[in-house]
């Protein structure tokens, strides 16, 4: 079940270009289970029309504050009372400067006024207007009070201008705004989680590498999963054509040693610890400093030699939780039991090989030393979720919110 299930999110939209944007967003989170309340300032309204978002989200638009419900509660403060979330969403200066003098003088700044839930601003506005000072302090202020605001991200504006002003794209919007929730009231706010992910790439020379096929795909998913239900993540990423995921620590590497030095410095301090990339077993002996010629020869000889094992080498922690991946192309139970004691894990995921690096789908089974639980096959971001699931499932004394 995803994280936006059954939560009453407010999605304030103020007068920007960036407004049909939000549309898409607005249609993201009703899909995902979220009850969607939309609020337009004026200015907006001459962007996106209420019929936009009262089709995505199959809830009235709410602009005007005197407009009474049918329980006659004031609409902003029963909005206040129940949202789980405010979203504005493009917060322009304007409402920014509204928001940080505590003025209240229509639906959304009363509304952000009367909230007690956390709330997350998303700036888009001409890059000149987001540098003056006048927005940069106010922007501070909001965020000395408490608020989330998002930077802009850095593009051409719908005017000829290149500068940093943009509206975030959704899926960034939406990963900040998963993590926000978790960080309220998910089963693992205030814990820790390192999570690997990707192959890696061992250089023969200054452009060939031995590598593998992984992508990263499981590990991303896994890292996503965490953050939605409150956790602050790292992920540790080899090489891949994935975008990083919003609100998480990413860290990129590229060799099995850089990937062993990474998870030593990520896991202080960590409750749990998921080793999901593909690291290269072996490494050529010697690195060539200029590009290999094949020149007359039949063949060439690469001595390689063995890489350490990351989880093996880790020093005994009683209080971190220690999760393993085994892809195997046989005998997948037998040597994901061996893994499992000879690593020191808790648990193991096994999954076969070919059918799923690289894949959009997987089928993995779960072995600690007591049971053995095998899943269906299933999109990697469901199999993440039940994977999670089953940890905290099995230790949720050593994983429980901590406040």
């Amino acid at each position: 079940m995803s994280i936006l299930t059954g939560k009453q999110i407010i999605l304030g939209v103020s007068g920007g270009i960036a407004a049909y944007k939000v549309a898409e967003l607005a249609r993201r989170l009703t899909l995902d289970g979220a009850l969607v309340d939309v609020i337009m300032t004026a200015a907006a309204r001459h962007f996106v029309g209420e019929a936009t978002f009262q089709a995505l989200t199959g809830r009235p638009v709410l602009a005007d504050m005197w407009a009474l419900p049918e329980d006659g509660i004031v609409g902003h403060v029963a909005l206040g009372q129940h949202a789980d979330l405010l979203v504005i969403a493009p917060a322009t200066a304007n409402t920014l400067a509204r928001l940080a003098a505590g003025l209240s003088d229509d639906m959304l700044t009363t509304t952000a006024l009367a909230t007690t839930t956390p709330i997350l601003c998303v700036p888009a506005m001409n890059p000149n207007m987001y540098a003056n000072p006048a927005t940069q302090e106010n922007i501070a202020t909001l965020r000395r009070r408490g608020m989330t605001v998002l930077e802009p991200a850095f593009g051409r504006m719908a005017e000829p201008i290149v500068g940093k002003g943009r509206m975030p794209e959704v899926p960034e919007i939406e990963g900040h705004l998963r993590a926000l929730l978790g960080r309220t009231s998910g089963p693992l706010r205030g814990r820790r989680v390192v999570v690997t992910a990707g192959g890696t790439h061992e250089p023969l020379d200054p452009v060939r590498f031995i590598g593998n096929r992984a992508s990263g795909r499981m590990g991303y998913a896994l890292a996503r999963e965490a953050r939605d239900l409150g956790a602050c993540v790292t992920l540790i990423s080899g090489p891949t054509s994935l975008p990083p995921p919003a609100a998480i620590d990413v860290r990129h590497i590229e060799t099995a040693l850089e990937l062993r030095d990474a998870v030593h410095a990520a896991i202080d301090g960590a409750d749990l610890l998921i080793m999901n990339a593909a690291v290269a077993d072996f490494r050529p002996a010697e690195l060539s400093e200029r590009k290999i010629k094949k020149g007359d020869d039949e063949e060439l000889l690469v001595r390689l030699v063995r890489n350490p094992d990351i989880l093996a080498g880790l020093a005994p922690r009683r209080d971190l939780i220690k999760v393993g991946f085994a892809a195997e192309t046989q005998n997948l139970l037998e040597y994901a039991r061996s893994k499992l004691d000879r690593k020191g894990l808790d648990m193991i995921v096994a999954n076969e090989a070919i059918a799923s690096i690289g894949a959009d789908e997987i089928q993995v089974t779960l072995l600690d030393t007591e049971a053995v639980q095998q899943l269906p096959r299933q999109p990697k971001e469901r199999a993440a979720a039940a994977i999670i699931a089953e940890v905290l499932r099995r230790w949720p004394e050593r994983l429980g919110p901590k406040e």
